[in-house]
């Protein structure tokens, strides 16, 4: 099955590609490597919140889910607008706004990865690392950033 195709029997339908909020670019291309550009926890409203104080695991985990849906939305605009171009998911880059004692980071990016396995199998196995901030841009509950390989 296509990435498209598993996409939609998720009910993911992909956004535009957000636009930069500042000077930077949203994803760069390398050969078969694109950096994407760290994405928000931003549907059609910004998901915001603090782990640990104003927000629980679960609703932090869906924001990042978000920014999952976010990342391959630039995957698909860096690939000239097919996602099916997408080989497989190497390392995201997780930041969780949250208090000083919260420490379940991994489990929160897990809403990011468990999605990105479950919409591309194995492609979408990657490495990780889920580390706290004090404070995200606009306040997000969660930021996103990913290296993908494509064809």
């Amino acid at each position: 099955m296509s990435i498209a195709a598993k996409l939609d029997s998720l009910g993911v339908s992909l956004p535009d590609a957000p636009a930069p909020a500042a000077n930077y670019v949203p994803f760069v291309r390398i050969g078969n490597i694109v950096y994407v550009s760290g994405q928000i926890s931003k549907a059609d409203d910004l998901i915001t919140g603090k782990l640990g104080d104003d927000m629980e695991i679960d609703a932090g985990a869906a924001a990042a889910k978000v920014c999952a849906i976010n990342l391959l939305a630039q995957v698909k605009a860096a690939c000239g607008g097919d996602i099916d171009k997408l080989v497989r998911v190497i390392k995201l880059t997780g930041f969780v706004n949250s208090t000083a004692d919260f420490t379940a980071q991994p489990q929160v990016i897990n809403g990011a990865s468990d999605f990105l396995v479950e919409a591309l199998g194995e492609a979408g196995r990657h490495s990780r690392s889920a580390v706290s901030a004090a404070s995200l841009p606009l306040g997000v509950a969660v930021e996103i950033e990913g290296i993908f390989e494509v064809q």
